[in-house]
């Protein structure tokens, strides 16, 4: 694999205001687009804030119009755009759900297999998804708590050369969180992605810090707080060099 280009979108959401967010996540997209990011991966529930409790009035579809300039964007810069939001299943349980937005205008969803203490009274676990194809690199998703299971990576390790993880960690939970990623990246070889949120959502305080691993653990970059910025990583060859942008409002 050489020339890939992935960021972490390290944003704040509005709760409950998926018009609001999807125009956040937009401007985070047309800016990685301009860089020519190729996977733009967004936090936990970013298109809805990490909201349990109102979950089951904020879901989303997989042709669902208000995902349509998320979509179009994608298909504009060739890039995957993975954002997160409810998703409700035909036999109508409410399920925790990454949205992957490819290139191509298809949809992918994910949806997290492991629930967080507290999730269950609002979600139903999920499934997992499909690997994904993106520029030569085989990735598999995650979303929070999934990625604190060690049978998870492993089980993506099978098949993914990058794992990337939507997630909401908070100052007590990160260097836990964050060892385990590197332990990732460093015991399967390959390349872990964590987005985290930038703002406070559902009463839970993020640490912020998105990180990008490649394989055999070295931290390519992380931001430094709780900035809304993309946290982007290039591999060009075989070099791995990462760097911060802030977006802005």
């Amino acid at each position: 694999m050489s020339g890939v280009r992935i960021a972490a979108a390290q944003t704040a959401s509005v709760r409950g205001d998926i018009a609001a967010n999807v125009a956040g996540h937009a401007r985070f997209v047309r800016t990685a687009g301009d860089l020519g990011v190729q996977l733009a991966v967004f936090p936990e529930l970013s298109l809805t804030g990490y909201e349990p409790a109102i979950a089951r009035t904020v879901t989303l579809a997989p042709d669902d119009a208000r995902l349509d300039p998320l979509r179009r964007l994608a298909v504009e810069f060739g890039m995957a755009v993975v954002a997160g939001a409810p998703v409700e299943s035909p036999d109508g349980k409410c399920r925790l759900a990454a949205f992957a937005l490819l290139p191509d205008g298809a949809v992918s969803i994910y949806t997290k297999q492991h629930l967080h203490p507290g999730e269950e009274a609002f979600f139903d676990p999920g499934a997992g998804g499909d690997l994904m194809q993106i520029a030569g690199e085989t990735v598999a998703l995650a979303i929070c708590a999934d990625a604190t299971f060690l049978e998870h990576a492993a089980d993506a390790a099978r098949g993914a050369s990058l794992y990337a993880a939507g997630v909401l960690v908070s100052e007590k939970g990160y260097a836990a969180d964050t060892r385990l990623l590197e332990q990732y990246a460093t015991r399967h070889e390959m390349t872990v992605l964590m987005a985290n949120h930038a703002a406070p959502t559902g009463g839970w305080i993020p640490a912020g810090k998105s990180a990008v691993w490649c394989a055999g653990g070295r931290r390519v970059v992380a931001a430094e707080g709780t900035e809304e910025a993309l946290v982007v990583a290039a591999r060009e060859g075989g070099d791995w060099r990462g760097w911060v942008v802030p977006v802005a409002r």
